[in-house]
């Protein structure tokens, strides 16, 4: 019930703000589970087609003073929170509206954030201990707290635990951390429980808008929690010890019904199927999944691009490859509403300029082009802060989404048509990234200013690019439904000569 009066509140303020628990997907991948040995968090952002992207560059900020406000930037509630005397420079992809909701970001000290994934305690853990509406944090806020002063990611789980447990929650989400060293995961319970835990390096972690960690010890130095965490639970009667056995912080806490078994499953589901496909197990048995998975192979950047842009694709359930059927009741990884979805890639053995890349697909993930963006790039062209609910001609956002609208009007047609153009592109962009990454890692050594000018150059004239491509495809598409169009309302006379 609380989910759906959220969604009420949220729609009631401005349909531009629409509730984020529709989304998103989730999959973070260790460093031994990766075939080059990064560390991968990918994550699509999924609300409102309308809700164009922004870019921005927060510079490191001396002696402040005063709170960062979420009221004050017509966010999502009243939540506030002392701004740092000291604040680092950061990046994040916020809504244009407000300008939080930052989605994704990486710091100086090299922590990366991305930010959330929204989940759903059950009803009973939530009328022990409500989320904390009107003043708790929300996605709206964590990426600018945590990535302003944290500088590692475990500093970052318990900076944001501390946060929920002295001001509240307000909403359930998952948000993943990352720095040079871990990989963390960190889940609401309630209003102010939670539980955080460090990715295995040698297995992925995947999430569908549902509560999916387990086990919980707090002696163990790869977990955090709320203080009394495991007692409240018991004392509130969520969790029995003689009946239960070992406490599961997922059966305690979150929801798990019918909502689940064709909204969220099949995307876990699915996405353990694609790197574990010897696993048998029912599509909606839900939290009887692993939580954890050792990859059958190592997995590559490509791979995980492609769990954001699968929609159970040449299957009975996907809901675009024979004309669009939004009555499909599998909910797909790959929406139209999708915003933003992104791969954060972390190579602790590159100097962090280089070695972290976030490759941002604006729009609907299955139509659009990945393009990386390096920590090192040290300013966004203009238009990258453009763009609002109404379609223009100069943002970025409106250029990709532009497209991935008239690809809709008839996909089995023209979607391989702007998918292949989008695959050769980003495979010969990675053949560059390999020969530019390679000569700035020996500039630097000596130059690093002109090392610095080199990866920017670069990765401008990729952003360049890409956003041209997208516009050839946008004309080359429109000439394709114009004769399409003209083919069915012909009305030619019968001689056919006017």
């Amino acid at each position: 019930m609380h989910s759906f009066k959220k969604c009420v509140v949220a729609l009631s303020i401005n349909l531009a703000l629409v509730s984020s628990a529709f989304a998103c997907t989730t999959l973070l991948v260790g460093s031994e589970a990766t075939a080059d040995g990064s560390m991968m968090v990918a994550r699509s952002a999924d609300s409102d087609a309308l809700k164009a992207q922004h870019f921005v560059i927060h510079p490191a900020k001396q002696g402040q003073s005063g709170v960062h406000s979420a009221k004050a930037h017509n966010g999502a509630n009243d939540f506030s929170y002392p701004l740092p005397k000291n604040s680092l420079r950061y990046t994040t992809v916020p809504n244009w509206k407000t300008q939080l909701h930052g989605a994704t970001g990486f710091n100086e000290k090299g922590l990366g954030v991305s930010g959330t994934e929204s989940i759903f305690a059950s009803p009973a853990a939530l009328a022990f201990d409500p989320y904390v509406e009107d003043k708790g944090i929300t996605e709206d806020d964590i990426p600018d707290v945590l990535l302003s002063r944290a500088g590692t990611a475990r500093e970052a789980v318990a900076l944001l635990g501390n946060i929920i447990e002295t001001i509240g929650a307000g909403e359930g989400f998952g948000v993943a951390v990352v720095d040079d060293n871990e990989l963390w995961y960190l889940e609401t319970a309630t209003g102010h429980h939670w539980m955080a835990q460090r990715v295995p390096n040698n297995q992925y972690f995947a999430s569908g808008n549902q509560g999916r960690l387990q086990q919980y010890d707090p002696k163990s130095a790869d977990m955090m929690g709320s203080k009394n965490l495991i007692e409240f639970a018991t004392q509130k009667g969520l969790y029995q010890p003689q009946k239960d056995g070992a406490f599961n912080f997922s059966k305690a806490y979150t929801r798990d019904d019918e909502r689940d078994r064709t909204y969220n499953d099949p995307r876990v589901w699915t996405i353990q199927q694609m790197f574990n496909p010897s696993l048998k197990q029912a599509v909606d048995a839900g939290r009887q999944f692993p939580v954890y998975l050792t990859p059958e192979k190592k997995m590559s950047l490509d791979e995980v691009k492609a769990v954001l842009r699968n929609h159970y694709d040449g299957t009975e359930h996907d809901p675009y490859g024979k004309g669009l059927n939004g009555q499909e009741p599998w909910r797909p990884i790959s929406v139209f509403r999708t915003y933003e979805a992104h791969v954060m890639q972390v190579r602790p053995w590159m100097p962090k300029e280089v070695g972290e890349v976030t490759y941002v697909g604006l729009g609907m993930a299955d139509l659009t082009a990945f393009v990386p963006y390096y920590s090192g790039l040290e300013a966004y062209p203009a238009h990258y802060a453009l763009g609002s609910d109404k379609a223009d001609s100069d943002s970025i956002y409106w250029k990709y989404r532009k497209l991935q609208t008239l690809v809709m009007t008839d996909y089995p047609k023209l979607a391989p048509i702007v998918k292949q153009a989008y695959k050769a592109w980003e495979t010969e962009i990675a053949k560059e990234q390999e020969e530019v990454e390679a000569r700035y890692l020996k500039t630097v050594k000596t130059d690093k200013a002109a090392a610095t000018s080199m990866l920017n150059d670069f990765n401008l004239r990729v952003m360049k690019d890409a956003e041209a491509l997208t516009e050839a495809l946008t004309n080359q598409i429109f000439t394709v439904r114009t004769q399409d169009i003209q083919a069915d309302i012909f009305f030619a006379n019968k001689a056919k000569k006017d």
